[in-house]
């Protein structure tokens, strides 16, 4: 009983490192985007599919009902992910009707499962998917950086912390609910968060030396 105790409150102490971290998370990026001015490395695409990612999971967690500790970063990441995606869409000069048309389509969506009229049933079925999102996302940030051989626009520490919050969730959620869906998801993320953390110190290394 001491030990479940001990992990309960080392599950309770990650929670709040994690949501923690995450009220920063995209802040860096966001800082080295308006410093560079430039959003090159920075794919468009990727970032549609982590907020698609973000929504999803947090709407599976909130419509389950688990407690608010173990997701909350999710809410508070994708105010960030939208803060991030409209100045890389500035840019890009791409804000324009369509790109403000998906806006206004995503806040209703938002509204609609905030008050649960879409089944819970709908998120079951997402929830899977969340993974194979997640890491096209991340494969396609990899795929940027690769091919442009520059990591100018993109921000170690966000990656940093992206592959530090991730590891602590799977302790938190193995702790909470051993929800395997999840768990799979952030054993994932961690690991190309890593390579996406390792691949830009890579280029920005070489960049210094030359």
């Amino acid at each position: 009983m001491m030990i479940i105790m001990d992990m309960q409150a080392i599950s309770g102490m990650f929670s709040v490192i994690t949501i923690a971290a995450c009220f920063i998370l995209k802040i860096p990026q966001l800082w080295n985007l308006m410093v560079v001015k430039s959003a090159a490395q920075i794919p468009l695409s990727g970032l549609a599919l982590e907020l698609i990612s973000y929504t999803v999971m947090a709407s599976y967690n909130y419509i389950n009902g688990y407690a608010l500790m173990s997701y909350l970063e999710y809410p508070v990441i994708l105010v960030q992910q939208l803060v991030l995606i409209y100045f890389v869409l500035k840019y890009r000069n791409q804000i324009n009707t369509t790109s403000i048309l998906f806006a206004t389509c995503y806040f209703l969506l938002s509204i609609c499962i905030f008050i649960q009229v879409i089944p819970k049933a709908v998120f079951t079925f997402l929830t899977p998917m969340c993974t194979p999102i997640s890491v096209s996302s991340k494969i396609v940030q990899l795929v940027a950086i690769f091919r442009a051989k520059n990591a100018e626009s993109v921000s170690l520490l966000t990656w940093c912390i992206s592959a530090f919050t991730n590891m602590t969730r799977i302790f938190t959620i193995w702790v909470d609910s051993a929800d395997y869906l999840l768990l799979a998801n952030f054993i994932i993320s961690t690991l190309l968060s890593s390579s996406i953390m390792f691949l830009a110190m890579y280029y920005k290394y070489r960049r210094k030396q030359n």
